[in-house]
């Protein structure tokens, strides 16, 4: 749904009066000042249905409490050579930002391998990058705009994207389900660039499994989508990948300081400098010790596990060679 009615909002906001206090404390974790959006964020993701989005909050705010998400920021990935390993196989970074102020997230969908540390470790880091984006990236741009920005928008490099992917749809399906129970209606959009045929073949039979809102978000660009980018976004924003008349993820240093997934970005280097700072001002109450941070994992809704399996059968299908074309004549990603 497009628009939340405002009775809608007031309703939730009058439930959420009533919490506990403990909870409505990490509810202003949450919200950083911007409590009716956050509302309505979680009123887009269950219809406007107010009793839904209400327990849907609820719900979000208990998990935070009982994986202690609040601290999740003072928990660096030690020792550092295990962060760079989670960093080069887990491919996402800030490129810069839109012309109307949000943020640009690149993913690097097809060359992450996931294959560097345990799960834990990965949505760790997964979620280190969400609450640094909604405690210090998203405020800070609000400030700098002079308005409310709460949402970002993802650019998905499907460079390099193959039958090996069967092996992290587990992953991929977990990490997607903390996102969408716990952090709703985040993305703007989302645009898929590089997208070889195994992604098209794919994305034919997933779409029509998505809830429209979802479907509505996506935008299959052509090649690495810098024509179309160029309209939201200056050069200086783009992601590496998509700054080349070719096509092309580059995981490595070849890119140098424009690779926003290195670990030797920016971006990066504050994230995992305020990680530390936060650290060491908890230190007298936690000790800082190496071992992953370990989050409850909630169980992928009916919507995820059925894309989860229609995804694996459809890449079985390509491994045993039953899934190419005879030709690739034709081949639409955008249409039907």
């Amino acid at each position: 749904m497009a628009t939340v009615a405002q009775e809608a909002i007031n309703e939730l906001q009058a439930l959420m009066d009533r919490v506990e206090e403990p909870l409505k404390r990490i509810f202003e974790n949450v919200h950083q000042g911007y409590p009716k959006e956050t509302l309505v964020r979680f009123l887009k993701a269950r219809e406007g249905n107010v009793a839904k989005a209400h327990k849907m909050l609820v719900d979000c705010l208990k998990w935070r409490a009982e994986s202690g998400i609040d601290y999740i920021l003072s928990k660096p990935i030690l020792p550092s050579d295990l962060y760079r390993a989670v960093r080069d196989s887990q491919l996402i970074g800030l490129s810069g930002y839109s012309k109307e102020g949000l943020p640009v997230f690149a993913i690097g969908v097809g060359l992450s391998t996931f294959d560097k540390a345990s799960v834990n470790y990965y949505v760790q880091s997964h979620i280190q990058i969400n609450e640094y984006r909604d405690r210090v990236i998203l405020p800070s741009a609000s400030k700098r705009y002079g308005r409310p920005i709460t949402t970002c928008l993802k650019i998905l490099d499907m460079t390099g994207l193959r039958f090996s992917a069967l092996s992290q749809i587990k992953l991929l399906t977990i990490i997607s389900t903390v996102d969408d129970l716990n952090y709703p209606e985040k993305t703007n959009t989302y645009y898929i660039v590089n997208a070889p045929y195994i992604f098209s073949a794919c994305w034919k039979v997933v779409k029509p499994l998505l809830q429209e809102r979802t479907r509505k978000k996506v935008q299959v660009l052509p090649g690495c989508g810098r024509d179309d980018l160029l309209k939201i976004m200056d050069y200086s924003s783009l992601p590496h990948f998509c700054k080349g008349e070719g096509s092309g993820s580059g995981r490595h240093s070849s890119y140098g300081p424009e690779n926003c997934y290195s670990l030797d970005h920016p971006f990066h280097q504050q994230l995992y400098n305020y990680i530390k700072e936060q650290a060491r001002a908890r230190e007298p109450v936690q000790p800082v010790k190496q071992g992953s941070f370990h989050v409850a994992l909630p169980e992928a809704a009916e919507e995820g596990s059925e894309i989860a399996k229609t995804l694996e059968s459809e890449l079985q299908k390509f491994e045993n060679g039953s899934g190419m074309p005879d030709s690739l004549d034709g081949l639409k990603i955008n249409g039907e």
